[in-house]
């Protein structure tokens, strides 16, 4: 079981975790470079969930002898679309609300981290009605390196003024789970795109099939 009690802070990642929006994503990234004829497919996306944009297409140019608008257009692109779908489809993921009251209620300190750009963590944020509930948001964006680097949850941490061994990180992707990890955070892993028994996952110190399940107390270690 978690205990609150050793935690100052609680982190969490947005897209696949808090709102149902991976997805989206890979409907934004599809759409984007179909008149390219570019094979983007859902396992392409899938794979690469929870990793910067401009890093993802950066992969996929080098891969794909990409000849077409530069990685810097091809990302403003994508976020257009994804941010256009997330505000006209994407959903709160079950327990948000909850848990994120039930963290404030136990005197924890809320913040977002994650790999998604400023504008559109503010745009989930406005949707889900999120900013009553959060000290802060960050993006990778400004970090030099994206998830699985550690940076996006050490910058966070540092600037709710909590040390990282007192954060708490909820996580859906297996390069989230390895950046709390190594930013030498408890992380819960609510894998959304990702099987629960797939190895990056299995590294959380907690699975969960729902964060209904941490509202309901079943925050128990997982088998391994």
């Amino acid at each position: 079981m978690i205990n609150l009690s050793d935690y100052t802070a609680a982190i969490f990642d947005m897209d696949g975790l808090l709102i149902d929006s991976e997805p989206l994503w890979q409907d934004a990234e599809i759409a984007t470079y179909a008149p390219w004829d570019v094979p983007v497919t859902r396992e392409l996306c899938r794979a690469t969930a929870g990793r910067r944009i401009d890093e993802v297409l950066s992969l996929w140019h080098e891969r794909f002898d990409w000849q077409g608008p530069p990685v810097e257009e091809m990302v403003e692109r994508v976020l257009a679309e994804v941010t256009r779908l997330i505000l006209e489809r994407g959903q709160p993921l079950p327990g948000v609300h909850r848990t994120m009251r039930q963290l404030r209620d136990a005197g924890l300190k809320l913040a977002i981290a994650s790999s998604s750009p400023p504008a559109l963590i503010e745009a989930v944020v406005g949707k889900l009605d999120l900013a009553a509930l959060l000290d802060l948001t960050h993006s990778g964006i400004h970090e030099a390196r994206g998830k699985p680097d550690p940076a996006v949850f050490l910058t966070t941490a540092e600037k709710l003024g909590v040390e990282p061994g007192r954060c708490l990180v909820f996580e859906d992707a297996p390069a989230g789970v390895s950046a709390g990890k190594a930013a030498g955070m408890t992380v819960i892993a609510v894998p959304s795109v990702f099987e629960p028994d797939d190895p990056g996952i299995q590294a959380a110190d907690r699975v969960l099939n729902s964060l209904m399940e941490f509202i309901d107390g079943a925050a128990a270690p997982h088998e391994s």
